[in-house]
C-alpha cells in the first residue's frame, strides 16, 4: 500500500471516516471537519472515504499510523477531534461507539 498523504490529509481521512462510519453524515459533522481541513482537501478525501469499503478505510488508517511517527499529543488531538465529529450531531450511536473503540486502538 502506498499512501502519499500528508498528516493533514490523514487527519481529514480519519475524521471523514468517523462521520461516514454509520453511513449518515450529518451537516454538523461536516461543518466541524471543515474547521479542521481546507475545502479542497475535504472534497478530495471525502470521495476517497466514500468509495473505499469499511475494511479499506481501516486498513489505510492502520497502515498510515504504522508508517508514520505521531507524538502522543498528535494522537490525543486526533482522537479528541474524532469524538467531536461523533458528538457534532448531538448523538452517538452504537456504530460510532464501536468505530471510536477501533480507532482508539489503532491510533492511541
Amino acid at each position: 500500500m502506498n499512501l502519499d498523504w500528508t498528516k493533514k490529509e490523514f487527519e481529514a481521512y480519519v475524521l471523514l471516516y468517523a462521520a461516514h462510519c454509520n453511513h449518515v453524515e450529518d451537516i454538523a459533522e461536516q461543518k466541524y471537519i471543515r474547521t479542521k481541513v481546507d475545502e479542497k482537501t475535504f472534497h478530495r478525501i471525502h470521495t476517497e472515504v466514500v468509495v473505499d469499503s469499511d475494511e479499506d478505510n481501516l486498513n489505510k488508517i492502520q497502515y498510515f499510523v504504522s508508517e508514520n511517527h505521531f507524538t502522543e499529543d498528535e494522537k490525543e488531538t486526533l482522537l479528541r477531534d474524532v469524538k467531536q465529529v461523533f458528538f457534532a450531531d448531538g448523538t452517538v450511536d452504537i456504530i460510532e461507539k464501536k468505530a471510536y473503540s477501533i480507532l482508539k486502538k489503532m491510533i492511541g
